[in-house]
């Protein structure tokens, strides 16, 4: 069976097979050629460079500064790592779909990077929205050494998770053999990606949950705040506040973002298989690993103490870094 772009109408493929395109003929080793460079092949590589090189910038920053030792940081350098070896999945895809010669261990390779930078990109983001909950439900512990190690404990776990995740279509979960089995997005099988997206969904409801609850705490504090100055607003004053304010604008834009890009896709993997049109596959997946973008201005280059950093080392003489405990991610 083969599934490549000179078998569909163009307007279905665009060369989009760079993500997809698999081949298995009569159950030997699969006879392929080199594709020929589409103008989807270069966005890719593009694409996959600029997410690579974006999120270096701030996984270096963070690793080269000692002082940005806090939980959170600790959190967004994994977000970083896991959107830079997206990119990196991305530009191998491109190196080996057109510059080498394709096969099945190239697919498995590039497959399970995506899955284990995908996997680790979104339980970081979740671990992001858990560490500003602490930040302000505990916040008299909040950076504490307890609370540094409890992070790494949970980065190890997540990596151990991803790492588990992404090894499963190299050691034998996946549709090479049985293409009767194969999902929306070969070469992982139904049930694999089932999984994954199940596994996805999950990460994505708690981390909405969360959100909800800091919107809570925060909401308490201001009473707290206010009642402590005297100057306590009526509740649907104080609400039209907060609700028209810059924090929450920018929670909205967050959380929009995060949904826009992640449901799609885990919804359709849920409910598609190989038999659903190969579009709605790369509609649904490139926003996923266009998140991997996102994620650096999004949540690093919003950090105040990430940006002194940044523009230190581009202006030394024009801005001290005065680095300070973080709360605003």
């Amino acid at each position: 069976m083969r599934l490549n772009a000179s078998e569909l109408p163009w307007e279905e493929s665009s060369g989009a097979d760079a993500f997809l395109a698999w081949d298995h003929q009569g159950g030997g080793p699969p006879a392929r050629e080199t594709p020929a460079l589409t103008a989807w092949g270069v966005a890719l590589c593009i694409s996959g460079s600029v997410i690579a090189a974006g999120n270096a910038v701030v996984v270096t920053t963070i690793l080269a500064t000692p002082s940005l030792r806090a939980p959170v940081f600790l959190l967004l350098a994994s977000l970083g790592l896991a959107d830079l070896l997206a990119g990196v999945a991305l530009v191998a895809h491109f190196l080996f779909l057109f510059c080498l010669a394709p096969g099945d261990w190239a697919e498995l390779v590039t497959s399970g990077l995506l899955v284990t930078s995908l996997t680790a990109s979104l339980c970081s983001l979740m671990g992001v929205a858990l560490d500003r909950y602490l930040s302000l439900s505990h916040a008299l512990t909040y950076g504490s050494e307890q609370s540094r190690r409890r992070a790494a404990l949970l980065l190890l776990l997540v990596w151990t998770g991803a790492c588990v995740m992404g090894a499963g279509p190299a050691m034998g979960w996946n549709c090479l053999d049985q293409p009767a089995s194969c999902s929306v997005a070969p070469p992982l099988t139904r049930t694999y990606l089932s999984l994954l997206c199940g596994g996805f969904l999950v990460v994505v409801v708690v981390t909405l949950q969360l959100y909800v609850g800091i919107c809570r705490v925060a909401r308490r504090h201001a009473h707290a705040i206010a009642t402590q100055r005297h100057f306590l607003p009526s509740s649907q004053s104080l609400a039209g506040k907060h609700g028209g304010g810059r924090g929450f604008s920018r929670l909205v834009l967050v959380l929009g973002v995060f949904v826009g890009c992640w449901m799609p896709f885990s919804l359709w993997g849920l409910l598609g298989d190989a038999s659903s049109p190969p579009l709605y596959t790369y509609a649904t997946l490139v926003p996923a690993a266009f998140s991997s973008l996102l994620n650096p201005l999004l949540y690093s280059l919003r950090n105040k103490d990430i940006r002194k950093v940044l523009l230190h080392a581009c202006c030394p003489r024009s801005h001290a870094t005065q680095l300070h405990c973080p709360v605003d991610v």
